[in-house]
Formats: structure tokens, C-alpha cells, sequence
């Protein structure tokens, strides 16, 4: 009876798997439809699993006036633990979706590695003279940085550009 029960479960499985790539193969047929998809894709380290994943959390990029609300969304808003006259640190808030900020941390890490724009950004938050931040720190000023890149590459319907991203910070804008 138990080798009945494995082999029922082991086909069940199986069965599973091919219903989980058809469905995989028809949200990537989906998201290809759309515009957002040609703009997202040349940002190097995003796939299109990742780009199902982001737009499936945040819907359409053109719902969103300010890059902003998207930050507060993902609970990636500054915080302080204040009372009286007690002056607490400044976390993120996390009171948005915790799948898109687990998802943007999921995709940042692989694109500090990767992506030369990101790991120049992450080298100098880390290494910076005034306020370094921590490493886990760094990570997560950029996931709010991608998600503001994201925003203005979709609602301005331009690809990525890693000098124009950078230019806010002097001295990677001419390293770049």
C-alpha cells in the first residue's frame, strides 16, 4: 500500500510541475504583451521571472505619480523611534508589502555581484567618509534606488542608462 501512496504521490508531483511551467510560460507570454516589459528588460540582472514577480506586486509602473509611493509600498520609508525628548534610531517602516521587499532584496543581491552600476553605488555607501552605512544597509538604499530607476525608466519609456543613474553621486559619475 505505501508503494501505491509514493508512486500516486510521485505522479502528483509530476503532474504539479508541468501545470507550474505551462503557467510560467503563459504569465511570461502575458508580461512580453505588455509595455513596461521592453524597457524593464534592459536593466542587466532582471529576468523575466523577477519582472513577473515585480509587476504581478506593483501592478502597472504608470499607477504611480511619484516613485515615492512606490518606496512606501514596499515599507522601505524611513521611520524614528521618538518620545519626549528620547531621539531613536531611523529604520524602514515596513508596514508595506513584505513579498515586493522581500523580492527587491532577493533581486539586489545578485545584481550588487553583476551589475558593475549597482556594485559601484554599493561600494560607496559601504566605503563612503561621512555616514558608511552597513553592508545590509547599503542593500536596501539601493533596493529603494531600483525601484526609483524602474519607475522613471517605465514612465519615461527610456532603457537603462547606468551614467544617468549615478549621476547624483560626483565622484562615480566620472568613474562610470
Amino acid at each position: 500500500m505505501a508503494r501505491i501512496e509514493i508512486a500516486t504521490l510521485v505522479q502528483r508531483y509530476r503532474q504539479l510541475e508541468k501545470e507550474l511551467a505551462s503557467l510560467q510560460e503563459q504569465l511570461t507570454e502575458f508580461i512580453r504583451a505588455t509595455v513596461e516589459y521592453e524597457y524593464l528588460q534592459t536593466v542587466p540582472g532582471l529576468g523575466d521571472a523577477t519582472i513577473i514577480d515585480l509587476l504581478s506586486e506593483i501592478g502597472s509602473f504608470a499607477h504611480y505619480d511619484h516613485p515615492r509611493q512606490l518606496l512606501k509600498l514596499a515599507g522601505l520609508t524611513l521611520r524614528e523611534n521618538s518620545s519626549g525628548q528620547h531621539k531613536g534610531q531611523k529604520r524602514i517602516s515596513k508596514r508595506g508589502r513584505s513579498q515586493l521587499r522581500a523580492l527587491l532584496f532577493r533581486v539586489m543581491m545578485p545584481m550588487v555581484r553583476h551589475n558593475k552600476a549597482f556594485r559601484q553605488l554599493h561600494a560607496y555607501y559601504t566605503t563612503r567618509q561621512v555616514n558608511p552605512l552597513r553592508k545590509k544597509q547599503s542593500i536596501v538604499v539601493l533596493c529603494g534606488k531600483l525601484l526609483k530607476v524602474l519607475h522613471a525608466i517605465c514612465t519615461k519609456h527610456m532603457v537603462f542608462d547606468a551614467k544617468q543613474m549615478m549621476r547624483d553621486i560626483p565622484t562615480l559619475e566620472r568613474a562610470a
